[in-house]
């Protein structure tokens, strides 16, 4: 059964616990209190039972069957259909869960359609038969109660993803291999908690501007602004940690450009240096060469050269090797190869 909770409170008090719906209906008609029913990924058997009692709106129930829902407040008649994405914050996998909350609320009943563990309504069911005046005044009530816990338990999640944007920024200047994926992870985490805070704001101020319309109990609507109040700094907070988290990756970017340009320079100055080198060796082998040429062309066996019967022909050729060698060195050192 996704039945998980099943009560009738009459003066802000719970009656009884019904174990089946029929009999929960059975008892709001014959009482005139009202029915908090919770279900846990129900069958559409249940959904429909439910429908068919309370008369909710067929779209309501078709996006509350599906699930994948953005968050929203709509209201169909006199019963308000309200969704909302819980988050908590996971330590070891340093990741945000999120789960999704539909909630019907009419002038007698309460249906609360879960498809996930988060948030724990059971807390919320203990705070709310803990405080009978509170109860006392309705649906609103419990609406208002659900919306302050799953309005609290981001406040976990605000500050395990501060640590990791701190994490992040320690490690974009100590140069971490995979800090970008870090970043990129980190900065699609923001983006569908974004999601799921941002549509808070406008349904605070719609449930508060219907408080007269509804006549919303006075200390509920103080209530309710306090949750509103709490709801605008989570909104900032994640507006900020995009912010921070766009800047992370711009400055990521120049730093590995930057990077980059300093491993060219030291690449051209490499080249340089190897260029200046082989200039030097291609300048001493010229000036190594003219003697070799000199010496190689006395040493051929003929008898026709001029200098070979000359007395002053081998000092000759010893002064034409060594001016041959200082006329190359002269004129490679004038344009600095040497």
């Amino acid at each position: 059964m996704s039945l998980v909770a099943n009560a009738v409170y009459v003066g802000g008090k719970k009656r009884i616990n019904p174990d089946t719906l029929d009999q929960t209906f059975e008892l709001m008609r014959d009482s005139g209190g009202m029915g908090w029913i919770g279900l846990y990924r129900p069958e559409p058997a249940e959904i429909s039972a439910v429908e068919t009692e309370f008369g909710l709106h067929p779209l309501a129930v078709e996006d509350a069957t599906n699930g994948h829902q953005r968050a929203k407040l709509e209201r169909y008649g006199d019963t308000l259909f309200v969704v909302l994405r819980p988050a908590r914050y996971l330590d070891a996998e340093e990741k945000v869960e999120f789960g999704e909350l539909h909630i019907f609320i009419g002038q007698d009943f309460v249906v609360t359609i879960r498809h996930a563990e988060s948030p724990d309504l059971g807390v919320v069911r203990r705070r709310l038969e803990g405080d009978p005046e509170l109860l006392c005044t309705g649906p609103q009530a419990v609406l208002y109660a659900m919306l302050d816990q799953v309005v609290d338990e981001y406040g976990p999640v605000v500050q395990g993803l501060e640590n990791d944007i701190d994490e992040i920024e320690n490690e974009l200047f100590g140069g971490a291999p995979d800090v970008s994926r870090r970043i990129y992870e980190l900065h699609r985490e923001v983006i569908e908690f974004q999601r799921a805070t941002q549509p808070l704001e406008a349904m605070m101020d719609s449930l508060l501007r219907g408080s007269d319309k509804y006549q919303l109990d006075a200390e509920l609507g103080r209530s309710l602004r306090d949750v509103q109040d709490h709801v605008i700094r989570v909104v900032e907070r994640v507006n900020t940690f995009r912010t921070l988290l766009q800047n992370a990756l711009t400055v990521h970017s120049t730093l590995v450009a930057q990077r980059q340009n300093e491993e060219m320079t030291r690449m051209t100055e490499t080249s340089l240096k190897q260029g200046e080198e082989v200039k030097r060796i291609s300048s001493w082998a010229a000036i190594l060469f003219a003697p070799t040429l000199i010496a190689s062309i006395y040493g051929m066996n003929f008898d026709t050269m001029p200098e070979l019967h000359w007395t002053l022909g081998y000092p000759f050729a010893i002064v034409l090797m060594m001016g041959m060698g200082g006329g190359l060195y002269w004129a490679f050192k004038r344009n600095d190869w040497l």
